[in-house]
């Protein structure tokens, strides 16, 4: 969407919440497209008259970054490990599940080491109904037992038992490479459909993206 259909956007959640516009004093913005991102803080400025604080490089995080080449790690990481930082015990494990599924690790000492990405389960579900001739989209549920006796819950069998068994044998593998155990925290819309299937145990936070960007925030300010 252009800047403007943003603004208006924005400024319908604002009404919906009967807040207006001028209350809001700042913004911090995550953002891994970058014209999506611009096109945002351009409607934010527009609407709030306030110029956005926008994740990227030279922002403060605190997060000690161990990566190859740490300029190439997503906004949406750095906000989820941040909040992972402030709020559970260290080491830590954080799985997003959204578009893609990622898993990012933080050591004992509070470093970023690296993780997963893999393709996420609704682009899973996409592929699969795309690309062959007598699958077709589904509700992503858990069915009532791993062997599916129809076609719908053999595909809800392999999203969901598959990516949970996916998760737990990544999560035994993370573990055995750090040699110790971890905390392993979860968000994303579909997080809360996989991980009550996995035998490790998972805590959900669905706004831990959104108070690491307050974290973040506050860092700059």
């Amino acid at each position: 969407m252009t800047a403007d259909q943003y603004a208006v956007t924005i400024k319908n959640v604002l009404s919906l919440y009967t807040e207006d516009a001028k209350d809001i004093e700042d913004c911090i913005i995550s953002s891994v497209v970058p014209s999506v991102g611009a096109s945002v803080s351009n409607a934010v400025s527009k609407l709030c008259e306030i110029v956005p604080l926008m994740i990227g490089p030279g922002v403060k995080t605190g997060l000690n970054i161990k990566i190859d080449n740490p300029a190439q790690l997503g906004a949406d990481l750095v906000a989820g490990a941040v909040g992972a930082l402030s709020k559970y015990t260290l080491p830590c494990i954080v799985i997003d599940m959204g578009t893609a599924t990622t898993i990012s690790v933080i050591d004992k000492n509070g470093s970023f080491l690296g993780g997963v990405i893999a393709a996420g389960v609704n682009l899973t579900l996409k592929a699969l109904a795309e690309n062959t001739a007598q699958l077709t989209s589904i509700h992503i549920e858990a069915p009532r037992s791993v062997i599916g006796s129809n076609t719908v819950d053999c595909m809800k069998s392999g999203l969901v038992y598959g990516t949970a068994a996916m998760l737990d044998g990544l999560l035994e593998r993370i573990e055995d490479e750090l040699s110790y155990p971890a905390a392993v925290v979860a968000t994303g819309g579909l997080a809360k459909e996989i991980i009550p299937h996995c035998n490790h145990t998972i805590v959900y936070d669905e706004n831990l993206l959104l108070e690491g960007l307050r974290e973040i925030y506050y860092k700059n300010n």
